[in-house]
């Protein structure tokens, strides 16, 4: 059991044991009031969205537009190959995934990207990327402004499994955002799931995946499969498109 987990089962028995000893007759609004523990304190980020946004306090932060230290190349475990101007990294047609150092489990992922402003293409074939939870669970980043396709892949979707609840995609060209929470799968010693992994997904701060469950992996041909992990990295996929990212920060749970 977690850490956290712990201590709100603690401070449920402490609660109720309080609560037992005391006449419900006798109980004033101070018998049900919990002071301790004490939340620890975050400091908000600010502006999020915009070019001087930061991440909150406790939070691990993934780019900021100078450098690619924290991620490496999905082929072959070398240096990330994408591109940086200003304070972004845009895919490098033809050069590969890429995917952090470290790994992850139970997170909260903010992250921003922009598609193409020059619309060179329709359906998957616009600003088509990924981003991958525990580098296997696709969410499908696309510009889906005025672009029709199977709504199972288009922006915000768990690909091939779960369409977006809206489509809140902005024009080609702007800066936008998903916030994610995600919780990992578990699985027993016979490497059967026996809890699957659930994501929460805003779009430009517009709610379209709601606790929804991913039923296994994500690929572009055939069912989702369950195949047993452990930790696993944020994925960027290289889907031949010149899609951007930018102030990408992660807080573990």
């Amino acid at each position: 059991m977690k850490k956290s987990a712990l201590i709100f089962a603690a401070a449920v028995s402490i609660t109720v044991a309080g609560m037992a000893q005391v006449d419900p007759k006798k109980q004033t609004p101070e018998s049900t009031e919990i002071w301790d523990p004490v939340p620890r304190v975050v400091t908000p980020g600010t502006a999020s969205g915009s070019k001087t946004s930061s991440a909150p306090s406790d939070a691990i932060v993934l780019f900021d537009g100078r450098n690619l230290d924290s991620w490496k190349s999905s082929k072959n475990d070398g240096a990330a190959p994408w591109l940086i101007a200003g304070d972004a990294m845009t895919v490098k047609p033809g050069s590969g995934d890429i995917q952090t150092k470290q790994e992850f489990e139970d997170f909260q992922l903010h992250i921003e990207f922009r598609t193409p402003a020059k619309v060179e293409d329709e359906g998957q074939g616009r600003g088509n990327s990924g981003i991958f939870m525990q580098g296997i669970y696709e969410l499908q980043v696309l510009d889906s402004y005025n672009n029709r396709t199977y709504s199972n892949g288009q922006a915000g979707s768990i690909y091939k499994q779960s369409m977006p609840l809206v489509n809140a995609s902005l024009a080609p060209g702007a800066w936008q955002t998903y916030d994610v929470v995600y919780t990992a799968p578990k699985f027993n010693k016979d490497g059967m799931m026996t809890h699957p992994p659930y994501i929460t997904v805003l779009h430009n701060g517009v709610l379209i995946q709601n606790h929804t469950a991913i039923r296994g992996t994500t690929p572009y041909v055939g069912l989702p499969q369950v195949k047993p992990h452990g930790k696993g990295p944020i994925k960027l996929q290289d889907h031949h498109n010149s899609t951007s990212f930018r102030n990408i920060w992660i807080r573990e749970l």
